[in-house]
């Protein structure tokens, strides 16, 4: 299927698009927190798909070259936001003391989600794939293009900030 679909056959690419639809949403997802900029950056990756799929060498699995090309939709979508001004996350406003235990434990893990994302480039990027994604670090750092003892001290690094911010 994916031979056909690089070679320009339209029902091969709609069957790749719709077996791999709901990976692409579910990474942007989660490097963005958010539905609707997770749905933009998806409709954008389905858009330069057509084009970005001869690229495609075949070295590693489909879906680590098209984790990284969702991620780099992500980061357009990220870099577009800061140009124009907006934040990435938008802040919840919450009414003090009215939340119930597992309602603050939710926005806790909320919190520290939106303390990755605003963790630099490289840590945030390391964080993301190995514990959120669940990749090991030599996944990680085939997808960032560099050492797995980088994504390792990235890691680290990451930790050390979230602790002081958290």
């Amino acid at each position: 299927m994916l031979a056909r679909a690089r070679a320009g056959d339209a029902a091969a690419f709609e069957a790749l698009l719709a077996l791999h639809y709901r990976y692409i949403f579910r990474v942007a997802y989660r490097w963005l927190g958010h539905e609707s900029d997770a749905e933009d950056v998806t409709q954008s990756v389905c858009m330069r798909l057509p084009e970005a799929i001869h690229s495609f060498d075949g070295r590693a699995a489909f879906t680590s070259w098209l984790y990284r090309v969702t991620l780099n939709a992500v980061r357009d979508l990220q870099r577009r936001r800061q140009r124009q001004g907006r934040l990435a996350d938008a802040v919840a406003v919450l009414a003090e003391d009215s939340l119930p235990p597992e309602q603050e434990d939710a926005l806790h893990i909320a919190d520290l989600w939106r303390a990755v994302r605003a963790l630099p480039e490289k840590q945030r990027d390391a964080v993301m794939l190995v514990h959120a994604e669940g990749l090991s670090q030599a996944e990680a750092a085939r997808i960032m293009g560099c050492k797995e003892v980088t994504v390792a001290w990235h890691i680290h690094k990451a930790r050390k900030t979230l602790r002081e911010v958290l």
